[in-house]
């Protein structure tokens, strides 16, 4: 039995799966129970559950195995719980496009409910920061997902250096000794690592899909599956939301959640949701949280069984967040020791992080006041990287603590107004356009 732990909250009971997510779909209407006779397919057609034709289109068994060479290994791009994903190319609006090909596994009734509806889901949504579904494959057993093809992979095979040309160790202890391996002469053949002006941004892109299904799109959409594994990187590294077989249409008016069975990945779950199955659009945040601190840190949400309750990201972090002991807890090959600039970034993000980790649902940023502190920080970020000699309040000074930056054990987590006048001396170094966006941090940024 796996447990999702958060600050100083340990749910009763938790239906998580260890590796990938299950989910049961109830927010699809008159969707047919599942068959136990053939787990391939529910008891009716499911192609009568799909958009028709001239929403989105549908490519033969044959189409598809051509474009990735009979789904060969050397295609392979990437293996998931639900089946593997190949690269291809296909026709798409009268042009040859590189595509991605996910084909689920035949004998998965929870992947044949997930194929309905990411469907379903990716034909409604419209988004640049949404990954795009060109077509499915429906033909006896096979199922089969054509989306656009993102050549950077995901921020997790970036973030945790998944590569053939590059590995980096992380200890199991805090020391944060790293080691590198090099399977090729060139080192500059290796993946770069991504700087934090790069993973901020990465961050904002990220949080803008979210926004788009928590505000913008009709009905609104909990995302349920907000991992770095599901964020993949097109050119220039822009970020695109992808896997929506969990997702679930938001509560109807009047409702303040959405009662389900507990789905998602060990590690990203809210505490009240595994706890409850009550799911909400803070339920988002939280695991928004969890990729945020994952960008900082450099750490997988999940560590070595070896390290004990400290193998959860949340649980190794908490002690540096109650301090904001920065040099800590930001990943070692961001470099920002020595740099009064990007340790004032970090410590901007972490207690960001923090923020959409507090235990209490409600005490949560919105995903719209998310969005406007991160553009604040990408933009601190990108002037300190011109060049140009700004100071958004103070620096942090080697070896120096930081002003009233500490949380009594007792404490439930950073309260807001705790940060306000730090937040508003920060503010004061914006530009006048700047300012209008620094509203929205003052309330949470310290």
């Amino acid at each position: 039995m796996a447990f999702c732990l958060c600050f100083g909250l340990r749910p009763k009971r938790n239906n998580v799966e260890n590796q990938e997510p299950v989910s049961v779909q109830e927010s699809i209407p008159d969707q047919p129970s599942s068959s136990s006779a053939n787990p391939a397919t529910s008891s009716s057609d499911p192609e009568a559950l799909l958009p028709p034709p001239q929403k989105i289109k549908k490519f033969s068994y044959l189409q598809l195995a051509t474009a990735t060479n009979n789904f060969s290994l050397d295609a392979r791009i990437g293996q998931g719980g639900f089946g593997d994903v190949f690269k291809g190319e296909l026709e798409i609006d009268g042009q040859l496009k590189d595509v991605a090909v996910k084909m689920l596994g035949r004998s998965s009734i929870q992947g044949n409910k997930e194929f309905i509806v990411e469907v379903l889901m990716l034909s409604m949504l419209r988004n640049k920061n949404l990954v795009k579904l060109y077509g499915y494959c429906c033909e006896g057993d096979q199922r089969c997902l054509v989306y656009e093809y993102m050549p950077l992979g995901s921020v997790e095979d970036n973030i945790h250096c998944k590569t053939k040309n590059k590995t980096i160790l992380h200890p199991q202890e805090t020391k944060f000794i790293i080691q590198y391996l090099f399977f090729f002469s060139d080192i500059r053949s290796a993946q770069e690592v991504l700087d934090l002006s790069t993973r901020m941004k990465i961050a904002l892109g990220a949080a803008k899909g979210l926004a788009y299904l928590h505000n913008d799109s009709k009905p609104i959409v909990i995302y349920r599956d907000m991992k770095t594994a599901n964020i993949l990187l097109d050119h220039g590294f822009e970020p695109k939301l992808s896997d929506f077989g969990l997702a679930k249409i938001g509560p109807n008016e009047g409702m303040s959640h959405v009662t389900t069975r507990v789905m998602g990945t060990l590690g990203y779950c809210a505490p009240e949701y595994a706890a409850t199955g009550q799911l909400t659009l803070q339920s988002d945040i939280y695991s928004f949280g969890v990729v945020l601190l994952e960008l900082i840190t450099g750490r997988k949400p999940i560590g070595d069984s070896t390290m004990g309750a400290q193998r959860l990201l949340v649980r190794w972090a908490l002690p540096y967040f109650r301090n904001l002991n920065i040099r800590k807890i930001a990943d070692p090959m961001l470099g920002i020791q020595g740099d009064p600039y990007l340790e004032e970034a970090v410590r901007r993000a972490v207690q960001l992080a923090y923020m959409c980790l507090r235990e209490r649902a409600k005490a949560r940023p919105t995903i719209r006041e998310v969005v406007e502190a991160l553009e604040v920080l990408v933009e601190y970020i990108a002037r300190k990287d011109k060049g140009n000699d700004i100071r958004y309040g103070r620096g942090v000074d080697k070896g120096k603590k930081v002003e009233g930056s500490t949380v009594n054990e007792g404490d439930e987590g950073l309260e807001r107004d705790r940060y306000v006048s730090d937040a508003k001396r920060w503010a004061k170094g914006c530009t006048r356009a700047e300012r209008r966006k620094s509203k929205v941090a003052d309330t949470f940024f310290a």
